[in-house]
């Protein structure tokens, strides 16, 4: 009755209504399916977007946390520094104020990594330009806590100057106990196995500090240890005593006649130089043969002797 009743208020054939119906059905289903593809779409690309500023966000983070995390690298790298600084260029006048002014900035860049106008942005502070917004932007600085710098600064001069006779058997320290290595060739071979370097020398060639024509050369210098060492042993021997009875003429005869050096970089050259010769304050009129210079190219090219002839006669 009901498909008879359909067919007469529609004029369709029960075939035509139900085709009808399953177009409407097929309609339905279609724009049910638009409007999933839709919101699916729309839930991707607002999801896509929140990630994208979600993981933005954090890579900024982690730039800003790789910023902060590099400043503590230098400044902790630099703190590691400072005794070497002050082993090749230290005074009574070094202080934070003006340790920018005695050091040379090649030389604070090749050990700190770092220049002298960042060190002193980060000590003074000054402006700089944000990386993301490309505004311009005041650093405060003061870094660095003067009174505890020059306090430390203090410290180390004072150690220097307490250690620095060598010739003392007494001390059973080095200035080089007090000074970090550092990430550079900036490497010092402990005192302990210093003397045993020389021993072995001595062993292979007896007698060989008791001549006052016998020449020794360190190639390749690094805190000064092993050239002391030999100074050491020149000076105490009885036969050197014999033969130069005043100790500073012994003394002047062994640096100006027996020991060489060379060093590879100019602050090793001073650090070198500081120790080798800071043992005593009345060792300023003489002279000595200690170069800056790197022998390892001249070694691989075979023409080491040909450059020592240069520098030495």
């Amino acid at each position: 009755m009901a498909a008879m009743r359909s067919r007469h208020e529609t004029g369709k054939t029960e075939t035509e209504i139900e085709e009808e119906f399953e177009q409407k059905k097929q309609d339905l289903q279609a724009n049910l399916q638009d409007q999933l593809s839709n919101t699916v779409k729309t839930f991707i690309e607002t999801s896509t977007q929140d990630v994208v500023e979600t993981v933005e966000k954090k890579i900024k983070e982690r730039e800003k946390t790789g910023i902060e995390d590099s400043v503590r690298d230098h400044l902790r790298g630099f703190s590691r520094t400072i005794p070497s600084f002050l082993m090749a260029y230290g005074n009574d006048t070094v202080t934070l104020a003006t340790f920018d002014a005695v050091i040379p900035n090649p030389e604070f860049l090749e050990v700190t990594s770092i220049t002298l106008d960042q060190f002193r942005f980060l000590r003074d502070g000054g402006k700089y330009k944000d990386a993301e917004t490309g505004e311009e932007k005041e650093f405060a600085g003061n870094l660095f806590d003067p009174v505890v710098f020059d306090d430390s600064v203090k410290e180390f001069l004072r150690l220097k100057k307490k250690l620095a006779d060598y010739f003392d058997e007494k001390s059973i320290e080095d200035i080089f106990d007090y000074i970090p290595p550092q990430k550079t060739n900036q490497i010092f071979t402990p005192k302990t196995m210093v003397k045993k370097m020389v021993d072995m020398l001595e062993t292979e060639n007896p007698g060989c500090f008791d001549d006052p024509d016998k020449t020794f050369i360190d190639l390749y210098m690094k805190s000064g240890l092993y050239i002391t060492e030999i100074v050491k042993r020149l000076y105490q021997s009885e036969r050197m005593k014999e033969q130069f009875p005043d100790p500073k003429e012994r003394l002047r005869h062994i640096f100006e006649k027996q020991v060489y050096g060379l060093a590879p970089t100019e602050i090793i050259y001073h650090i070198a130089l500081s120790y080798i010769l800071g043992f005593n304050e009345g060792m300023e009129d003489i002279k000595h043969n200690f170069r800056q210079l790197d022998a390892l190219p001249y070694t691989k090219e075979g023409t080491l002797q040909e450059k020592l002839d240069e520098l030495f006669g």
